[in-house]
């Protein structure tokens, strides 16, 4: 057992290392001084993060990706909270079925839900529009908002809800100032989440997306498509720095593990 430490140690810098190796080398990139991806680079520069700042295409598909993320993350909460409360407070038939309906898209790869919302979306003319992104994104984005605020919601505590509808509390005003106070560090993880998923879902909006309605996401493997400069791993840096960004006040202000319900 003695051994165990630092095998188990060892074994758990390795992987972390393998993970954070491609971000090093992205960073590394993202300061060449190279017309091409060199590395390591022969100098260190600024340059590509200027070139960034005045690459029109790509700054509009930014635009464009907030906006469609704020409407999925608006809508996927307006969704998936009241459906995230019946399963996870209601006691009625099909109860267990309907969960399954609801997290089955969990299940599902990217690459075969995107083709499916292409072939329902073509006829009613949704693709390349920016209704069709909303919906394409929140089919990712509902199953995990009800994923993580059933889990928050069954971890609350029964006896204040209880005590207050014995006060006299209907079961709207127990919910709405009883049950989603109490599921706020919740709430907030799932509308920091859903603003993720969406702002970085690609394979999807590879399907849908058009030339008046390209994501960054699209927007940069298309990008790549046609050059080999580092401009892409300067971007590449500023959004893992804006993730990062989220991820921490998120910890700060209610806790990961809080917000999920542990």
């Amino acid at each position: 057992m003695n051994g165990a430490g630092p095998v188990l140690s060892g074994i758990a810098a390795l992987v972390y290392a393998l993970i954070l190796a491609p971000i090093v080398v992205v960073f590394t990139l993202a300061f060449s001084a190279d017309n091409f991806i060199l590395f390591p680079p022969s100098g260190y520069s600024l340059r590509w993060f200027q070139a960034l700042a005045g690459n029109a295409p790509l700054l509009s598909a930014l635009g464009l990706s907030v906006q469609v993320a704020s409407v999925v993350t608006l809508c996927s909460l307006l969704v998936g909270v009241p459906a995230a409360l019946a399963l996870a407070k209601g006691e009625f038939r099909g109860k267990d079925a309907l969960t399954g309906f609801f997290l089955a898209p969990l299940l599902l790869p990217t690459l075969i839900t995107g083709l499916a919302l292409l072939l329902f979306f073509t006829p009613l003319r949704l693709t390349a529009t920016l209704p069709g992104l909303v919906l394409g994104h929140m089919t990712v984005t509902v199953p995990f908002v009800i994923r993580m605020m059933a889990t928050a919601l069954a971890n609350l505590p029964h006896d204040i809800e209880a005590a207050a509808a014995t006060l006299g509390a209907t079961p709207w005003r127990v919910v709405r100032r009883v049950t989603l106070p109490l599921a706020a560090p919740g709430l907030i993880a799932c509308a920091c989440l859903s603003f993720l998923l969406s702002f970085d879902e690609t394979v999807i909006s590879l399907f849908i997306a058009g030339p008046r309605a390209s994501t960054l996401p699209v927007e940069m493997v298309r990008y790549v498509e046609g050059r080999t400069d580092p401009l892409i791993a300067a971007l590449s840096v500023v959004l893992i720095i804006a993730t990062l960004i989220v991820v921490v006040a998120v910890e700060r202000l209610v806790g990961v593990a809080r917000a999920v319900g542990r």
